[in-house]
């Protein structure tokens, strides 16, 4: 008896997405293995403005924060990885036009997320730390253990590093034809609040870190608005110069 070749081919499907997810999480092994050989020299570099050590109150302290410094580097590294294994996967299906925007959109992953990271290694972490200590040197002894140390960090860099990719998420979706700018455009209401939301929820509780943080998220709506015009735009024009030739 001959099997559907619809159950065929939505077997084939599930198989090709087994195949290539294992393949990311084979590349995040092996990029958090490779960066824990180094983990001591990451940590010593982020480390390298404090001006006392951080304190352990556990052996598996010192374990946690060297694992979660290591996942995040195979985290900025396997993302590229993750972004090429989607494409190969819905790439049968896309029109040769999105297949072009491709070529950007893998890289651009990767040069958002760093952006993001640094974003708020660089600007938002430190203005939010010097505040708080600010708030406390005239009343407490500050002490800060390894764990809530790096967690607060995390907080402060890891969210931007995903929030960042939003303009070529959505200029890809646009080149799919699953979004537009006048979507975009009426749902800047509910997008706003989702970003306050999200801002509200990863900052520390002060309004001082809240607008630090909305004020970038609304301009990084804004852009990929802007982004969606532009290759919308280009689209139509494509459809018509096609519709006038045929």
């Amino acid at each position: 008896m001959m099997s559907n070749p619809n159950q065929l081919n939505v077997v084939g499907h599930l198989e090709e997405m087994r195949s290539r997810l294992i393949r990311t999480f084979v590349a995040f092994l092996i990029s958090m293995a490779a960066a824990f050989l180094y983990v001591r020299d990451i940590y010593d570099w982020l480390l390298r403005g404090m001006d006392q050590k951080l304190v352990v109150l556990g052996p598996s302290d010192v374990v946690w924060v060297y694992v979660m410094i290591s996942g995040i580097v195979a985290i900025t590294v396997t993302i590229p990885v993750a972004a090429y294994q989607i494409w190969k996967f819905v790439q049968p299906a896309v029109s040769p036009q999105a297949q072009r925007a491709a070529i950007l959109f893998i890289p651009a992953l990767s040069l958002l997320f760093l952006l993001g990271i640094s974003f708020g290694y660089f600007i938002l972490f430190p203005m939010v730390l010097h505040f708080m200590m600010e708030m406390a040197a005239d009343d407490f002894t500050t002490m800060y253990t390894v764990q809530k140390y790096f967690t607060f960090m995390i907080h402060m860099t890891v969210p931007f590093g995903l929030l960042f990719e939003m303009p070529a998420i959505v200029m890809f979706l646009t080149k799919l034809g699953l979004l537009n700018p006048v979507k975009l455009a009426k749902a800047r209401k509910m997008a706003y609040f989702i970003l306050v939301i999200v801002a509200v929820t990863i900052t520390p509780p002060d309004i001082l870190s809240d607008i630090i943080v909305i004020v970038p998220l609304f301009l990084l709506y804004e852009i990929s608005i802007t982004i969606s015009k532009m290759v919308y735009r280009k689209q139509l024009k494509l459809q018509n110069n096609v519709s006038a030739e045929s």
